[in-house]
């Protein structure tokens, strides 16, 4: 069945279509979601469709390489679509920013391959899940942030985060309406640093199961406030019960931050987001 999807995007693709992708970057605190909604409630997808569309005075479809959740951001988000349109890269990516809101922004463009396809080309994904720690909120950054006013033990929830590196059922860690077919998921890394009040989880995997990173956030802030020992994350990972999981962090700290692709394809490399993370050395790769 996918070979068949790509194959048959390939083909469409090849019959007088270039296939472009695209870097975006987006603020989701307002977005239901990624995902075009049927009631016509703002997403993501629909408003970069509507200002890609007037780009190439034709109606535009894109395809995402990971649907994000309302509240979700996108910094290293990557998208494909087919196209009769014959524009340059600026065209595509200073033109459609012209017609999007303030809140997304298209950072690159480039035409690719038939064979080309943002999700199913996709083999790794990495996303940074962003904590403020301090007993006063923040009114800066406030929903771009996950606020903790507990004072938590960095390296607790980083020896916590060990367990959960390798190929692991993550059944736990899944929110019941996921629709993905296997909870066998695979980590590659999964680190835990504080730099300053900021505290990041940064976690790269093969894919992600819906709720998957915003689960183990739950868990591991849980064991640094000190209300659970560090062994409960393996615990919670080996009963494979979400019911046992604990609490599901807020979605405004989480953002898409690096999607990979066989190097074949030569897309853009850029910093690993987000912005105001980008003075940190440590965060640098």
């Amino acid at each position: 069945m996918l070979l068949d999807i790509i194959d048959t995007a390939a083909e469409s693709a090849a019959e007088g279509y270039s296939r472009i992708a695209l870097g975006v970057e987006y603020k989701g605190a307002r977005y239901r979601g990624w995902q075009r909604q049927a009631s016509g409630v703002p997403s993501v997808q629909q408003a970069l469709e509507q200002a890609l569309s007037k780009v190439a005075n034709e109606p535009i479809s894109v395809i995402c390489a990971g649907r994000t959740d309302a509240g979700v951001h996108g910094c290293g988000q990557v998208v494909h679509f087919d196209t009769r349109a014959v524009r340059d890269e600026r065209a595509w990516t200073m033109g459609t920013n012209f017609n999007l809101p303030h809140d997304i922004s298209v950072v690159w463009s480039r035409p690719m391959p038939a064979d080309f396809h943002a999700r199913f080309k996709a083999c790794a994904r990495r996303y940074r899940y962003v904590i403020y720690n301090d007993p006063i909120r923040p009114a800066h950054l406030a929903e771009e942030v996950t606020w903790n006013h507990r004072p938590l033990d960095v390296e607790r929830m980083a020896e916590a985060a060990q367990y959960l590196l390798g190929t692991h059922d993550f059944s736990a860690f899944r929110a019941s309406q996921c629709q993905a077919k296997s909870p066998i998921k695979h980590i590659y890394h999964l680190r835990v640093t504080r730099h300053g009040q900021m505290i990041v989880l940064d976690v790269r995997a093969t894919a992600f199961l819906h709720h998957m990173v915003r689960n183990i956030a739950g868990v591991l802030m849980t064991i640094g406030a000190g209300e659970r020992p560090v062994a409960w994350a393996r615990e919670v990972l080996e009963g494979r019960n979400r019911r046992e999981g604990g609490v599901t962090a807020h979605p405004y700290g989480l953002y898409l931050v690096q999607v990979e692709y066989p190097e074949e394809y030569a897309l853009p490399r850029r910093y690993i987001g987000p912005h105001f993370l980008t003075g940190y050395e440590a965060l640098a790769d």
